[in-house]
């Protein structure tokens, strides 16, 4: 196995004036065929594609303080597993650490196997994922050759009233991080934005391929700032969420979920929020670069992920489960009679002023704010388990961002003392509330959060 930590620690004498940054995208949206059926993600099974309503992107940003170089890409899909972010690194050469994510679109094609003909079918076309992966790389060669000097402004804003969260306790993750990059001569470069919700608001009766409302937020921001835009997915867990979200009409009705008209203003609202928080951007430094990644071992408890595995609708390897999630060299898994663990990986960027956490799925804003419940709820299944590190409370930089999705996609990361499988349920509920059953199971919460803060203080 190799190394568990990869550190590149540039010299600290760079300043703001050695960023380099370029954009790039590629189109990933696949042909429909009839014979070859597109499964689309989220919500159900057998929910064919019968046509694209806009394009699914690949979109990709590289940042280069002169000595170490980063790429952080994000593709309009549900997920991608950690291969897949391997496959990218092995076809790029001269990076120090390239991020592979997705936007978790719920209304484009299915890229992990979930969404098939039936639960015993995986919905997975390799040969498209070999397509994404394509352009992936297309995408961060191509901002590569775009590299130019620039200077890099950044703001935040908080709106949560575009934000719904489906689970009890509500805990919103409502703070949008927006970067402007400008050149020498003032013009900008590009935009890299990063909010925190579910593209599904076009429900589970849409059967057109589409972004969603990212399409819409990435067009207008691209009209409004006259230049490239990178969209990035971070804190969705909890369940952060468009739907339900009340949206109104040009004449102030309320527009339905599962309709365009919803999409599209919902994603302009998006926009004009990013808008808001480039409006008061202020200079920020961003070199220089350090980058580091640790491989972690978590422990899979859920069933229904392992009779997928069996079945072959989730195609990663398992290994055998020993309680170590740093094991040196941990050994394939041929059966799941015994304990199951999946290799995930956790992130910690150094951007100057900036600290960005890459976590491998969707977490939940409890984890992320250090706002898990406590004491407990009197119907949680664990009731002494202790409050997980939370992710923020391990960056000490001046302004902190999340990237879901990164690098793999492993499910909701939940609190651990907030885990409601069992009766009697939290909050008066008569029957358990949505989650668990997306979760590898009530370890990955605590494993993942400790070693974030591992990887932070630099602990092997």
């Amino acid at each position: 196995m190799r190394s568990l930590l990869v550190l590149l620690v540039c010299a600290a004498t760079l300043s703001a004036g050695d960023l380099s940054v370029g954009f790039a995208e590629a189109d990933v949206t696949p042909k429909l065929d009839p014979a070859r059926p597109v499964y689309i993600a989220g919500f159900g099974h057998n929910r064919k594609a019968t046509k694209v309503h806009d394009p699914i992107m690949a979109r990709a940003v590289v940042l280069s303080d002169g000595k170490t170089k980063v790429a952080l890409a994000c593709a309009d899909v549900v997920g991608l597993f950690n291969a897949v972010a391997e496959s990218v690194r092995r076809q790029l050469t001269g990076f120090d650490y390239v991020l592979v994510s997705s936007t978790h679109n719920h209304e484009g094609p299915d890229t992990l196997g979930l969404w098939g003909a039936s639960p015993f079918v995986s919905g997975v076309d390799k040969e498209y994922v070999k397509s994404v992966e394509s352009g992936i790389v297309k995408a961060i060669r191509e901002a590569d050759k775009k590299l130019t000097q620039a200077t890099a402004k950044i703001g935040t804003a908080a709106a949560p009233d575009l934000l719904h969260d489906g689970r009890e306790p509500y805990v919103k993750h409502d703070e949008l991080v927006a970067i402007r990059f400008e050149g020498t001569d003032g013009k900008p470069v590009g935009v890299l934005v990063q909010w925190n919700c579910h593209p599904e608001t076009m429900a589970s009766k849409n059967t057109e391929i589409t972004a969603d409302y990212v399409a819409t937020t990435v067009t207008e921001l691209k009209k409004s700032q006259g230049c490239p835009v990178t969209y990035l997915t971070g804190t969705v867990g909890g369940l952060m969420t468009s739907l339900n979200v009340p949206v109104n009409g040009p004449k102030g009705e309320v527009l339905k979920d599962g309709t365009w008209e919803k999409t599209g203003e919902y994603g302009r609202l998006v926009a004009r929020l990013a808008e808001r928080a480039l409006k008061d951007a202020k200079p920020v430094e961003l070199t220089p670069i350090t980058a580091r990644r640790k491989e972690v071992l978590v422990p899979v408890s859920n069933e229904l992920y392992k009779v997928g595995w069996r079945v072959g609708v989730l195609e990663r390897t398992f290994y055998k489960w020993d309680g170590d999630p740093y094991a040196e060299k941990p050994v394939e898994a041929k059966d799941l009679t015994n304990p199951g663990a999946i290799r995930t990986e956790v992130g910690h960027l150094k951007l100057g002023d900036l600290e960005v956490a890459v976590i491998p799925g969707e977490i939940y804003p409890e984890l992320v704010l250090g706002k898990v419940q406590d004491p407990p709820d009197p119907g949680a299944d664990f009731l002494d388990a202790p409050i997980e590190p939370s992710i923020y409370g391990q960056l000490g930089g001046r302004h902190k961002m999340l990237i879901g999705l990164g690098n793999d996609e492993i499910g909701y990361i939940l609190p651990k003392r907030q885990w409601d499988e069992k009766p009697p349920f939290c909050y008066g509920r008569k029957k358990a509330q949505y989650g668990e059953e997306n979760s590898v199971g009530p370890e990955g919460g605590p494993i993942l959060c400790k070693a974030f803060a591992d990887l932070v203080r630099g602990k092997k």
